[in-house]
């Protein structure tokens, strides 16, 4: 084991480590708070409290208040499929593991391009994971590095033979053609992603495999944390915002076995499948430009496109290496929301494959998700032109959203018992002052193929 490892996450760490683990009476009080937080906004939706003091300047013939009318609606629907999805949120239970004893036959593909030691400390996290090594094997793909990253890599396989294989491209390929070649060369029938700048936790790929029992799973996602969650502000907020990622957000998809991206992280498939589907997610176009970013995403869509169901895996987790700089941060984002614009477009084709269910509740959620940008665009400058006139109406807002993010944060204190929300609470204001030109950049440079990390 590198002696570093045991300094960066602990092989025996869970995802308690978080914060305290939630017990029974915790969560029966968190539990019921969101309840009861939930029961007032659906009442102050029904009754039209919510929104009274909005209604009465358009009732006046306030231009600017009037044109707040199109986000008044959508935030009605928002936050009555807040209720919907906070329903399904209780309801979604993770798959039982894997037995060690019937495990399925395994490969972990591990793609790194100049990640230096730290993809020492990813192949070791694998290699010493709770799995039948006779069922498992690594594959670790070099992407031409021009640092040490292949002598950390070669370290790894000569400490592990016949456990890890090591391959190395002469020059830079990009990830796609690194996972390709390890998915190409794999043997087991269940095939693992991890980034090259995260460590797993033990029972992670005896979680990842538990879900491949049913036939109709093709993909399932992990559980993502930060793994420099201590080292400064922006870790700290991206952490909490993270577990709200994929414990709410997730979770629900899950329910209605639709997750819309099994991230790159830690994600799972079905070898069968990655057959199926590997050649067209290689030559993937968009706007006649070769994709090479939003991978994980892709992936996902084109299993969804064979009539697979993906989803989620709560007891699967990953400690990731997360952005610690706004440059950084920026640039995640950015590469992130130009996939995400590629990929709405692509799932609005596969959408109507889905059983009526899942199609349903997939059809309302992308609705709103995606025309609530669009439309707090226009209320964000409409609310800028009423504080010229009365500034207490950006105050107004600024309470507005401590309130909602506040109320959010119950659901990752359900789930953390952490003072960690707080920096949930601090990231909404932070997104609102400094992230909020991200999305609509993406959408004008959508065609760009920076990586943006390289």
């Amino acid at each position: 084991m590198p002696p570093n490892l045991q300094a960066v996450l602990p092989l025996g760490a869970s995802s308690a480590e978080f914060g305290l683990p939630p017990g029974r009476g915790h969560r029966i009080l968190v539990g019921s708070a969101i309840i009861l937080g939930l029961a007032a906004i659906l009442f102050a939706v029904l009754h039209g409290d919510l929104f009274r003091l909005i209604r009465q300047a358009i009732s006046t013939g306030n231009l600017s208040a009037s044109l707040l009318k199109p986000s008044l609606i959508l935030t009605s629907t928002g936050l009555l499929m807040l209720v919907l999805r906070a329903v399904l949120w209780f309801t979604y239970r993770p798959f039982e593991p894997a037995t060690y004893e019937r495990a399925p036959t395994m490969t972990v593909v591990i793609p790194a391009y100049n990640e230096g030691a730290l993809v020492e400390q990813s192949i070791e996290s694998v290699a010493a994971a709770r799995y039948p090594h006779g069922r498992l094997e690594i594959l670790v793909v070099d992407d031409g590095s021009t640092d040490d990253t292949w002598t950390y890599i070669q370290r790894a396989a000569a400490r592990h033979p016949g456990l890890v294989t090591a391959v190395q491209f002469e020059r830079n390929q990009g990830k796609r053609a690194a996972l390709a070649a390890g998915f190409r060369a794999a043997r087991g029938t269940i095939l693992v992603t991890i980034d090259s700048d995260s460590v797993i936790e033990p029972d992670a790929l005896l979680a990842m495999a538990g879900p491949f029992r049913d036939p109709r799973v093709g993909a399932v996602a992990g559980k993502v944390a930060a793994l420099n969650r201590d080292q400064g502000i922006i870790p700290r907020m991206l952490h909490v915002r993270f577990v709200l990622s994929f414990d709410f957000q997730r979770s629900v998809q899950s329910t209605y076995r639709t997750v819309y991206c099994c991230p790159g992280a830690l994600a799972a498939y079905r070898a069968s499948v990655m057959g199926q589907i590997l050649e067209p997610w290689l030559a993937q176009r968009f706007l006649g430009v070769r994709c090479t970013i939003g991978e994980d995403r892709a992936l996902t869509n084109a299993i969804l496109d064979r009539g697979y169901d993906t989803v989620y895996q709560g007891t699967a987790v990953v400690h990731t290496l997360v952005p610690d700089t706004y440059s950084k941060l920026c640039k995640m984002f950015l590469r992130w929301e130009r996939s995400n614009v590629r990929e709405e477009i692509q799932f609005l084709r596969i959408v109507w494959k889905r059983p009526l269910v899942p199609m349903l509740f997939s059809m309302l959620e992308k609705l709103i998700t995606n025309l609530r940008l669009p439309v707090a665009w226009t209320a964000t400058a409409t609310v800028a032109l009423i504080a010229v006139s009365d500034p207490m109406t950006l105050v107004r807002v600024l309470i507005a959203i401590g309130i909602g993010s506040g109320f959010f944060m119950l659901f990752y204190v359900y789930s953390e018992r952490s003072m960690r929300f707080v920096h949930g609470i601090l990231y909404d204001y932070f997104a609102f002052f400094a992230l909020w030109w991200i999305v609509p950049y993406a959408i004008l440079t959508v065609r760009s193929r920076s990586w943006m990390t390289r």
